[in-house]
């Protein structure tokens, strides 16, 4: 598989790599419409199998989204790509936001961050300003933001409210915007394939996860931190970060590695989102809620994004820069 997808042209790679993920979504889909036609009855079992079902559903529709994004990227070009992921950044924000209380005094940070810090941290993206682009916000912001909520003179709950700000704009702006950014990076020998190391990040990752959720149905240990997660455990983790950079090592025809090469960004990629999606439970227990889209779905009218995504935009910074140091970009 490694060679034969090395020795086609890149539209020939891009041509078998959309059939594969298409055809792949569209047997699960059809599958998982098939399960959920069955009558499975009232009781205790029954209703578990129907909320997996439920779960399962909702992965599938993200799955969906984020590919139909990535071939609109692919087809239309690299500022279009851009302006997808932004509104992405936007949604997830906003539904982040949306749990934490704000204040008259939050409203100039608030107006800043969407409308200024967004667009300019996915301009530097745009304009391969990468340097900048990887300080923007953990120094320039990360400064800007408490000084524009001093000048609104409210001390309530100061420290807090900024801490919440800062937490989602690193999460939502800065992690997920690390995403449209590997279309950018000048890989030797990669030319017009950049499109390919976005579809491995997404796929390891995602596969990451998936694997992991199952594996904790299935083997039902004790979790490692139950206030936060009742469901993650070390041998599910493993199980999800193996199959994770299992599929990295396969899919490494499509990308500038060798497959051991490729098993190692995977299995980085895999460890940074699954323990950041760890970590995003952790917010979301904070708040006393089991989602971030189930309670203000229509209010955010992204209807859970941020569920579907956290694991990405802790990935994301972390695969790119970790790419951009082996090939000293």
């Amino acid at each position: 598989m490694y060679y034969t997808l090395k020795n086609l042209t890149p539209t020939q790679q891009v041509g078998a790599l959309f059939i594969l993920v298409f055809g792949f979504l569209l047997l699960i889909s059809v599958a998982a419409v098939m399960l959920s036609i069955r009558d499975y009855g009232d009781d205790a079992r029954s209703m578990r199998l129907h909320q997996d079902l439920k779960e399962i559903d909702g992965v599938l529709r993200t799955s969906w989204v984020m590919v139909f994004v990535f071939w609109v990227g692919w087809v239309a070009g690299d500022w279009v790509a851009l302006t997808l992921f932004g509104f992405v950044s936007f949604f997830a924000l906003r539904e982040f936001l949306t749990l934490s209380p704000t204040r008259r005094g939050d409203h100039r940070s608030l107006v800043l961050a969407f409308f200024v810090v967004l667009p300019l941290q996915y301009w530097l993206v745009g304009s391969e300003h990468f340097d900048m682009f990887a300080v923007f916000i953990p120094v320039y912001v990360f400064l800007a933001l408490p000084v524009a909520s001093a000048l609104a003179n409210d001390p309530t709950r100061f420290l807090e409210r900024n801490a919440k700000l800062q937490w989602g704009i690193m999460v939502c702006i800065y992690g997920m915007s690390h995403v449209p950014a590997l279309l950018l990076l000048k890989f030797p020998d990669y030319d017009n394939k950049n499109a390919f190391m976005v579809f491995f990040l997404v796929l390891v990752v995602q596969s990451c996860m998936v694997a992991q959720h199952l594996a904790s149905r299935k083997l039902k240990r004790s979790p490692v931190a139950p206030a936060i997660s009742q469901s993650f455990n070390w041998p599910s983790w493993g199980i999800g970060i193996g199959v994770g950079s299992l599929l990295g090592a396969l899919l490494a025809g499509i990308t500038p590695w060798v497959p051991g090469t490729a098993f190692a960004f995977a299995f980085i990629a895999c460890v940074a989102g699954s323990l950041g999606h760890l970590v995003m439970k952790a917010l979301k227990r904070d708040r006393g809620i089991p989602s971030w889209g189930v309670h203000i779905k229509s209010v955010t009218g992204a209807g859970g994004l941020l569920d579907r995504v956290d694991a990405l935009c802790f990935a994301a910074p972390v695969f790119f820069h970790s790419a951009k140091w082996y090939f000293n970009l």
